[in-house]
């Protein structure tokens, strides 16, 4: 019997088990110089338990698994920074029966390999060399015909986004466009965009990208006009920050909420990285911000290990932490932020590190952290990218 289930857990396989059924059934035996329809036996002992058994797994499979995935995963880099990385069908094999849906996108930079700075080794991560980094806009084709060649049932499980584009450049929500008319009904946002982010904003060849360039500002009035979602990355502070010293970047990213209403944006580890540590009081600060009805369009991601660390560092941390998600259950969602994953353990560690933090979560709170906000939030927009695209794409 679990040969059985493991076999037909496969959709392509079933589609061939009711081929083959469909043939046996057609199939006559000549007996005695008369034609007996195999069904006696046959169809009794063998096809109608597997035609039950097939009905029960794919109600299973679309009722009863949603419910038993562990998370939404709205963080996920499918490539790393030399555009590597994992086969789709082999990802949704770690994916397994864990995660439900995943915000899919890659790395929109490429790691220069100088020859003259690291020799005959070919640098993979953005702090192995001291290259800059480049835009490589061929990673939203790359996303688009990897989930183009999946299933329309595997196809429902991931929400690609588009990243390849600089946004300091005025010209990049042209490329956005682009990308909507040449892969209709595959893109639901954009990002994970950076405009700062430790090291690597000064590793990036050509003008810097900043909170009030025009550019990035015609970025979020297209996104609010077709519906994209936005994953935008921008740290809380600067690396090293000497006491005193004014936060600009909080006052910029207030102010670039501030001028686009309109558009759903999802700000990325909230804010802060492997250097950028949380600033002082920044769970209160987040919950006077979450409770201005102005910030609505906001929500909070807490993916990334790093973030963990911070979350879980104390029971304080964690404590704080819990409160405010508790009190605005709406506006947190959680991912991975996993590059190119080889196995399901690595992929779903951040799972583990937050289990402090899970367990002083209302319910309706771990839910809708887990997976609600995921589905509301991605639902909308892919119905509204495809409305645009609709009228748009010709």
């Amino acid at each position: 019997m679990l040969t059985i289930i493991s076999f037909f857990s496969d959709d392509e396989n079933k589609k061939i088990l009711f081929k083959k059924i469909n043939i046996m059934k057609q199939i006559r035996f000549k007996r005695n110089n008369t034609y007996a329809s195999v069904t006696s036996f046959a169809v009794k002992a063998i096809i109608a338990p597997v035609f039950f058994l097939l009905l029960v797994l794919n109600k299973g499979f679309s009722q009863g698994s949603k419910d038993s995935f562990l998370l939404n995963d709205s963080h996920f880099h499918l490539t790393n920074y030399v555009q590597e990385g994992t086969d789709i069908k082999k990802f949704l094999q770690i994916m397994g029966n864990k995660v439900g849906r995943v915000a899919l996108f890659g790395i929109p930079l490429q790691q220069l390999w100088s020859h003259s700075n690291s020799g005959d080794y070919g640098p993979t991560y953005y702090l192995a060399t001291d290259d800059p980094l480049y835009y490589y806009s061929f990673t939203d084709a790359h996303i688009a015909m990897a989930y183009r060649s999946l299933t329309k049932e595997q196809q429902a499980r991931f929400d690609p986004m588009i990243t390849g584009f600089n946004p300091a450049d005025m010209y990049a929500v042209d490329h956005i466009k682009r990308v909507l008319k040449t892969f209709p009904g595959v893109f639901t946002g954009i990002g994970e965009f950076t405009i700062h982010k430790e090291f690597v904003s000064s590793k990036i060849a050509g003008p810097g990208a900043t909170l009030n360039n025009p550019a990035l500002d015609r970025i979020l009035d297209f996104c609010a006009e077709s519906g994209l979602l936005v994953i935008l990355h921008n740290d809380i502070d600067m690396p090293f920050p000497k006491s005193g010293q004014e936060n600009w970047d909080i006052k910029q990213l207030r102010a670039l909420f501030d001028r686009h209403p309109n558009t759903t944006i999802i700000w990325a580890h909230c804010g802060v990285g492997r250097i950028v540590r949380p600033i002082k009081d920044q769970m209160a600060l987040l919950d006077n911000a979450l409770a201005n009805s102005k910030n609505n369009h906001v929500y909070i991601d807490i993916s990334w290990t790093e973030v963990a660390k911070y979350i879980t560092a104390t029971p304080e941390a964690t404590a704080n932490t819990a409160a405010v998600i508790n009190k605005y259950p709406d506006r947190f969602v959680i991912g991975t932020d996993v590059v190119a994953p080889t196995d399901q353990a690595s992929y779903l560690k951040i799972l583990d590190m937050y289990k402090p933090l899970f367990e002083k979560l209302t319910p309706d709170a771990k839910q809708k952290l887990l997976k609600g906000n995921y589905e509301r939030l991605f639902d909308a927009a892919r119905k509204k990218v495809r409305e645009w695209e609709k009228a748009n794409v010709k």
